[in-house]
C-alpha cells in the first residue's frame, strides 16, 4: 500500500497554527493603518475583528486580552491624534468596547455548543456500538479483521452494520447499511443484527436468512409514520464460507460488491442478477440468487459499505477500491483493513463524510 502523504496534515497544521494569530496580526494592522493615514480615516474595522477573531479561534482569555488590546490601541492612537474628547472619537471607541464584549458572549456560547455536540457525539458513538458485536481474530481456519470509522455529522448516527458468527453451515458474515440516520437507523441495526444472529444458525440457505431479514424488515416499517416509512431499508450482503472446499456462497441485495483478493489480483463478485435492498420485497418479484465465488487458501473477502467506494477527493473524484488494492499483498486482514483506511484518509485529505464499516476474512494456507 502506499504510503500516506503527510502533506495536507502538515498543510493543514500550519494554517492552523497561523491562523491563532490572526487577532495579534489585525491589531498590528490596525495600528500601522490608523498612524499612517489621515486623523479622520479610522482603523476601527481592525479593531473590532481583532476580539471576534479571537472568539472563534482562541480561549476565553484570549479573547478578553483581545478585547483589552483593541480598546487600548484604540485610545492610544485616538490620544495621539488628539481625538479623544471628540464625540466620532468617543463613538468609535464604544463600538470597539462593545464588540470586545460581545466577543467574549461570542466565545462562551461556542464553547458550550462545542461541549453539548461533543456529548452528543459521544452518546450517539455509545450507542451504535452497543449494538455492533465484538468479533473474534479468527474462527476456525479463517483470520477475521473489522473496521468501523463513524463520520458523526451534528450527531447523526449513521446504519453502517456487520456481523461474523460460525454456524454448523459454515462461517456466515454479513454487512450492510440501513437508509436514514439516527435512533431509527441504529432501531434497523438492531432487529437486523438479531434476527441475523438467530438465522444464521437456523436456517440451511442464505436465501432463507434473507427471507427472514426480510419479513423483520417490513414488520419494522410497517410500524413507521410519514417520512420514516421510506427509510429503514438495508443494503447489504451476506456469505457463507463453507468449512471446506474453496468456495464461498453469496447473496448481494442492493449492496457494493464484495472483492477477493489472492496473489496480488482482486475479483469484483458483482451478483449475477441486481436485486433490491432488503426490506423493499413488494416493490420486486424476483427471487434471491445465491451466487459462488471461488475462495482458495491465501484468499481474502472484503466486505465493505459505501462510505469506502464513494469517499471522495477535493476534486469529487471516488475511491477505487480494487485499483487502489491490485498488486498489493498483505500480511493477513488486519494490515489489509489498516492500509485500506490510510489510503482512504489520503484520498479524502481526511474528510471522512459517511460511515465506514469494513471486514476483512482470510482463509489460511
Amino acid at each position: 500500500m502506499r504510503a500516506a502523504s503527510g502533506r495536507r496534515t502538515t498543510v493543514g497544521g500550519w494554517w492552523v497554527r497561523h491562523l491563532r494569530l490572526l487577532p495579534v496580526l489585525l491589531l498590528a494592522g490596525g495600528a500601522l493603518f490608523d498612524y499612517n493615514t489621515a486623523p479622520h480615516v479610522s482603523g476601527e474595522a481592525f479593531y473590532t475583528a481583532a476580539p471576534m477573531a479571537a472568539a472563534a479561534l482562541l480561549s476565553l482569555r484570549a479573547t478578553i486580552l483581545a478585547g483589552i488590546g483593541a480598546c487600548a490601541t484604540d485610545v492610544a492612537l485616538l490620544v495621539h491624534f488628539g481625538l479623544l474628547g471628540d464625540s466620532g472619537g468617543q463613538s468609535e471607541l464604544a463600538a470597539v468596547a462593545t464588540v470586545s464584549v460581545l466577543a467574549v458572549v461570542v466565545n462562551r456560547l461556542m464553547h458550550y455548543s462545542n461541549l453539548r455536540l461533543e456529548s452528543a457525539r459521544r452518546i450517539a458513538l455509545a450507542v451504535q456500538r452497543a449494538v455492533l458485536p465484538q468479533l473474534p481474530s479468527s474462527m476456525g481456519s479463517l483470520r477475521i479483521a473489522v473496521r468501523y470509522q463513524a463520520a458523526v455529522k451534528d450527531a447523526q448516527i449513521g446504519g453502517d452494520l456487520y456481523s461474523a458468527q460460525d454456524t454448523p453451515y459454515g462461517v456466515r458474515c454479513l454487512v450492510g447499511d440501513v437508509r436514514g440516520k439516527g435512533l431509527d437507523a441504529v432501531h434497523a441495526v438492531e432487529v437486523t443484527m438479531g434476527v441475523f444472529r438467530e438465522a444464521a444458525e437456523e436456517e440451511p440457505t442464505l436465501v432463507a436468512i434473507t427471507a427472514r431479514l426480510e419479513r423483520a424488515l417490513l414488520r419494522e416499517r410497517g410500524r413507521r409514520t410519514g417520512p420514516e416509512r421510506t427509510e429503514g431499508f438495508v443494503t447489504g450482503v451476506l456469505v457463507e464460507i463453507p468449512p471446506c472446499g474453496d468456495e464461498l456462497r453469496l447473496v448481494n441485495r442492493g449492496h457494493p460488491a464484495p472483492l477477493v483478493l489472492h496473489a496480488g489480483q482482486v475479483r469484483s463478485a458483482e451478483p449475477s442478477e441486481p436485486a433490491l435492498p432488503l426490506g423493499l420485497a413488494e416493490l420486486s418479484t424476483g427471487q434471491d440468487r445465491t451466487d459462488t465465488v471461488p475462495f482458495p487458501p491465501g484468499a481474502t473477502l472484503l466486505l465493505y459499505t459505501d462510505g469506502l467506494n464513494e469517499a471522495r477527493n477535493r476534486a469529487g473524484d471516488f475511491y477505487d477500491p480494487a485499483a487502489g488494492l491490485t498488486g498489493l499483498d498483505f500480511a493477513g486482514p488486519d494490515a489489509l483493513l489498516d492500509a485500506l483506511l490510510t489510503e482512504v484518509s489520503r484520498h479524502t485529505g481526511g474528510r471522512i463524510t459517511d460511515d465506514l464499516a469494513l471486514l476483512a476474512v482470510t482463509r489460511d494456507g
